[in-house]
């Protein structure tokens, strides 16, 4: 296997696994009935989101500086 695609792979089980437990912390907030309680789920799961995206990005697109270098 490539290196590439092995760190792509590895990539992939990692968004996953931040799906999950993003998943898991939305349920959570969802149940609770302690509001200080609530404000944790909800605050770590917008974290986990925000650099579940930002892997996305970078996985998706090159920098963007270098794509207006190129035109």
């Amino acid at each position: 296997m490539d290196p590439k695609s092995k760190q792509s792979k590895r990539r992939d089980e990692v968004l996953s696994s931040l799906n999950m437990v993003i998943e898991g912390l939305n349920l959570a907030e969802n149940l609770s009935t302690i509001t200080p309680a609530k404000a944790v789920f909800g605050t770590v799961g917008v974290i986990l989101t925000m650099i579940r995206v930002s892997s996305f990005l970078l996985r998706e697109d090159p920098p963007r500086a270098h794509q207006m270098h190129t035109v």
